[in-house]
């Protein structure tokens, strides 16, 4: 009878090798992955570099879901002429010139080292963390191939959106599976559900709120919780976006203990002819200002990192809005980062996600 893997202290006793024979092949020894994945960063600012960025990113159809014969046109000839060069002057202005990288690769490696350290705290090697972007690089399917060579059995895939939108959560889980589609062994995929109700990351979101607060001279006379837009009619089409923005703002707000009328929901970065959930952040700002509430703060809660829509857009375009509508003092209150309260929460969610495996 010859003698199988399980017998032999070398080789070890689940996974692949579980059962194999003494002259079986070398393979990797088997591992879980976990993937924290983001809407994704242009290589560079320049024109070509934010063309094929955005060429990727706006063809996506759960982003723009007008047919193909009728948007590639207009993407083609009209937008991608003229957007990679308002779009790299937004990056260019923002960008991380030590390591020539955007705010979010970099936020978004932090956080990923700082899960992998707790992880590999509590489940030492059998672990292998890393990340992935929806658009541009590290690509979804060179991070999933990665771990597949690697002995990643299973892997867990973190869209890193605590509200889920079909125009983010879902595509990036849709990438995820077409990188499998490529693979002759697949290893096992979960997806982790929206944590826009995470009792942790509301608790983190409330206590950058409190420590921004408590470093001012003023209380702000409302604090803005600003979302990326959606067009109207998806939430008509049944996506559960619009609820989870405003539950997660319900819920900070009570968190925080603040009155009903203290914290204001708004959607931003509207794009093309349709109506967009409502308020408009850059209008409800100047109209904030004109009500005579010329004290505000701003956060981005849909966004686990700092990027070109919260640094430029809110911090530049909407801050100027309201200060240009008599606004006095305009507070912007930075994403989670790699702050330890969101590495709690991020984590908290994965052990929960990684239940059975590890």
């Amino acid at each position: 009878m010859p003698k199988i893997a399980a017998d032999r202290p070398d080789l070890p006793s689940e996974g692949r090798l579980a059962h194999a024979a003494p002259d079986h092949p070398p393979v990797p020894a088997a591992k879980v992955g976990v993937i924290l994945a983001n809407l994704g960063t242009p290589d560079a600012t320049d024109y070509w570099s934010m063309r094929r960025y955005l060429n990727e990113f706006l063809s996506d159809q759960r982003v723009i879901d007008y047919p193909r014969w009728k948007w590639q046109p207009i993407l083609q000839l009209m937008v991608l002429s003229k957007r990679p060069f308002s779009s790299g002057a937004a990056y260019r202005g923002i960008w991380n010139n030590d390591r020539n990288e955007s705010p979010l690769l970099t936020i978004t490696r932090e956080q990923t080292e700082a899960v992998a350290a707790r992880l590999a705290a509590a489940h030492g090697d059998r672990l292998m963390v890393d990340f992935a972007m929806r658009y541009g690089n590290p690509s979804t399917r060179s991070v999933i191939e990665r771990m597949a060579a690697a002995g990643c059995e299973r892997i867990v895939f973190f869209p890193l959106y605590p509200q889920y939108a079909a125009a983010t959560t879902a595509t990036a889980c849709d990438q995820a599976f077409r990188a499998l589609m490529e693979l002759r062994w697949q290893p096992s995929l979960r997806t982790v559900p929206a944590y826009y109700d995470e009792p942790l990351y509301i608790d983190a979101l409330a206590r950058s709120v409190e420590q921004a607060y408590a470093a001012m001279e003023r209380r702000p006379d409302a604090l803005v919780t600003s979302y990326h837009g959606l067009p109207e009619r998806y939430l008509a089409e049944g996506d559960p976006y619009h609820c989870h923005c405003r539950k997660t703002s319900r819920l900070l707000r009570e968190r925080l203990g603040f009155g009903a009328d203290e914290v204001v929901v708004t959607f931003q970065s509207r794009f093309g002819p349709e109506e967009w959930l409502k308020p408009y952040t850059v209008e409800e700002v100047a109209r904030l200002a004109q009500a005579g509430r010329r004290h505000i703060a701003v956060m981005a809660p849909a966004f686990s990192a700092d990027c070109v829509e919260t640094l430029e857009e809110i911090n530049e375009e909407i801050r100027e809005a309201f200060l240009h509508a008599g606004g006095e003092s305009f507070s912007y209150i930075p994403c989670l980062n790699a702050e330890p309260a969101h590495i709690d929460a991020l984590v908290a969610v994965l052990e929960r996600e990684l239940s059975g495996w590890v």
